[in-house]
């Protein structure tokens, strides 16, 4: 195989590989972390008021990036039956931990830079 074939299957795979590691941080951080209050139980106004990128201190800055995780995960998959199931088999895998956390911590950024990194 010439080797710009041989390159260009790797970067293909690599491709596939990590968006499927991207559904399963997804996945993960919804399964994995506390309970969000569903949007539907809440009123448009306030949903926008608790999604809010501002924040007084790094800790509510967290928060907001631990929510956004989740709420990704459950609009790509709003059935919690399905967004459960799997649950046993991804719970223990710390690479799948691992790779949540790395998601958790990419929202951080964007909020502390929404924050002016709180100066």
């Amino acid at each position: 195989m010439p080797s710009h074939k041989k390159r260009d299957a790797v970067c293909c795979t690599r491709l596939l590989t990590g968006g499927l590691a991207l559904g399963l941080v997804l996945f993960l951080a919804a399964i994995t972390l506390p309970a969000v209050v569903s949007a539907d139980a809440v009123e448009p106004e306030a949903v926008q008021e608790e999604l809010s990128l501002t924040t007084d201190t790094p800790e509510e800055g967290m928060q907001v990036a631990i929510r956004l995780a989740r709420l990704g995960v459950t609009e790509t998959q709003p059935d919690p039956d399905v967004l459960h199931s799997l649950r046993p088999e991804y719970a223990t895998d710390p690479d799948a931990l691992i790779a949540s956390s790395h998601v958790i911590a990419v929202h951080f950024q964007t909020v502390a830079a929404a924050n002016d990194f709180w100066r």
